[in-house]
């Protein structure tokens, strides 16, 4: 599967979902713009590298929606045929949805904990001073954060963690409005 982020204005972006054998999703506009790094970006990322298999990006690549996308609908679609797969790829959303459910609860656990200590370490103190106003936050969701979920965001995967972090955001922060950039959903064993 590979996840188009397009930048589409100022301060919006559309996320376009190409899957082999199956209809193209879309979700414009994406919610959670942010100039270093929009939220469905930083949740792609989180649950690539925690293998999260049943999360958003798990859920597209199944076949579902994951109750936000919506099939791209072209042109040159037969409206009978799209009203068909929207019903059947609904279905098959809602199903995977229920069974995600725990991946999607730690997919955004871990989305703000990464956020918080990407921000956190970095050498900008306007990043940092961003930092500290997540940090109770942050430590609310630690709190409440089963053990083994903790452990998974150990200080080697926070490492792993901040080069990617760095790398995307620098690709997506130099995006001009129309611009895009598409990565390959494979997540970690």
């Amino acid at each position: 599967m590979q996840v188009e982020f397009r930048r589409t204005g100022e301060r919006r972006y559309a996320i376009a979902i190409h899957r082999d054998a199956l209809p193209t999703l879309t979700m414009n506009p994406a919610p959670g713009f942010d100039a270093l790094m929009p939220h469905d970006l930083l949740h792609f990322i989180v649950e690539k590298e925690l293998g999260l298999r049943k999360g958003i990006f798990g859920q597209l690549a199944a076949g579902g929606t994951a109750g936000t996308f919506h099939i791209a609908q072209s042109a040159a679609s037969n409206n009978r045929v799209h009203a068909r797969k929207r019903r059947s790829t609904k279905e098959r959303g809602k199903k995977l949805m229920d069974e995600g459910q725990d991946d999607c609860a730690q997919s955004e656990r871990g989305t703000y904990i990464c956020m918080y200590e990407w921000l956190l370490h970095s050498s900008d103190p306007q990043l940092r001073a961003r930092a500290a106003e997540m940090k109770h936050t942050a430590d609310s969701i630690l709190n409440v954060m089963p053990a083994a979920e903790r452990r998974a965001l150990n200080d080697k995967f926070q490492a792993r963690m901040h080069i990617e972090l760095e790398t995307l955001s620098r690709e997506w922060s130099s995006l001009e409005i129309g611009q895009s950039m598409t990565l390959k959903w494979s997540p970690r064993k």
